[in-house]
């Protein structure tokens, strides 16, 4: 298998640091292996670099596997543009890891102009979904797997955009794409990845079983400090005002309230109106909210106004991509836990 790992995660003791090798290291380890037998010629995509540091934690050492980042580290998921480096890369894919729930906007029309035989897997399939109705919020679709076609949900969102001057209207309706923020769901890319890897690589579809089995155990773990940290916020204190709908899955998982979002959608593309922005200072202002948490992906403007006028911290968080290597949130274990420290710190100071 080629596999070009960009994140390596080695475990150790409780906590994940990540270590940035070279490729000849990583072969080197790979060959050493006793357990792994010769691995086969797989190139893989993963749409961003969440999903490829979860693939690399269930390939673990059988670094020959090729896994080529769509949208890289620091970059808006909602807002990417394919290159015609992507279009070479989905065209040479033997699998395409992506989250699903129509995220990768971008994604349908990328795998048309590429052609190519790649095996698009949907990693969220399976996922109990928070729902979005037409002017409601978190309704939970109880563990039906979803069905639609990948993009949809953002497709009106896209012209939105781009048409007139009011560019307010939001997508309200569908599925919340956002599912990494409960580890929990986690668990369910792993199994999928797993399975994936095993199909494709027959060889070694212990090891595979054997590295997911031991990733999920990590985000068990993870999942049960992030209680234990989580009870030190009051009940009353866990609200959550964020840039835009992406904590839906952490509130329901953490018992969080969702008071709001600068934009009220579940993309970034959209804008605020400025009847939205009023209606936000008076949810700000009647929960005594502490702090707006936003995304490092995103422009802070108008959160920043909004906090400035309320009194209300403004909080940077890992809520759509990895950092940088080397940073405090180059892994998936790592950002969630950066994120974790930040709310609790956020919340809990009067």
């Amino acid at each position: 298998m080629k596999i070009i790992f960009i994140y390596l995660e080695v475990c150790v003791s409780r906590h994940m640091f990540s270590l940035v090798v070279n490729l000849s290291l990583i072969a080197l380890l790979a060959a050493c292996s006793p357990s792994a037998a010769p691995a086969a010629d797989v190139s893989i995509v993963a749409t961003n670099s969440i999903i490829a540091d979860v693939v690399s934690q269930v390939a673990g050492g059988l670094a020959d596997l090729e896994v080529l980042v769509l949208v890289p580290s620091g970059a808006d998921p909602h807002a990417y543009e394919p290159s015609a480096q992507d279009v070479a890369a989905v065209a040479d894919a033997d699998v395409v890891f992506s989250n699903g729930l129509g995220l990768e906007g971008f994604l349908e029309d990328l795998i048309a102009n590429a052609g190519g035989d790649a095996q698009l897997v949907d990693l969220s399939e399976g996922i109990a979904t928070i729902v979005f109705e037409e002017g409601e919020h978190h309704d939970h679709d109880e563990g039906e797997e979803h069905d639609y076609e990948e993009g949809e949900e953002h497709e009106d969102e896209h012209e939105d955009e781009h048409e007139g001057e009011e560019g307010h209207e939001h997508d309200h309706e569908g599925p919340d794409p956002h599912v990494w923020t409960n580890p929990l769901n986690i668990v369910v890319w792993v199994e999928h990845i797993a399975e994936i890897l095993a199909e494709v690589d027959p060889a070694n579809a212990d090891t595979y079983q054997a590295n997911a089995a031991a990733y999920i155990a990590e985000l068990e773990a993870l999942d049960a400090w992030a209680v234990e940290q989580i009870g030190q916020i009051p009940v009353e204190r866990r609200l959550l005002v964020t840039d835009h709908e992406v904590f839906g899955y952490f509130a329901e998982r953490y018992d969080f309230e969702v008071v709001g979002a600068v934009i009220p959608g579940a993309s970034t593309l959209s804008e605020s109106s400025a009847a939205e922005i009023a209606e936000l200072h008076e949810l700000i202002d009647a929960h005594d909210v502490p702090a707006i948490f936003v995304g490092f992906t995103v422009n802070e403007t108008v959160a920043e106004r909004i906090a400035e006028d309320t009194g209300a911290q403004l909080v940077p968080l890992y809520s759509e991509s990895l950092g940088e290597a080397g940073g405090p949130a180059d892994s998936y274990i790592a950002m969630f836990r950066y994120n974790i420290v930040a709310i609790v710190d956020a919340l809990t100071v009067e």
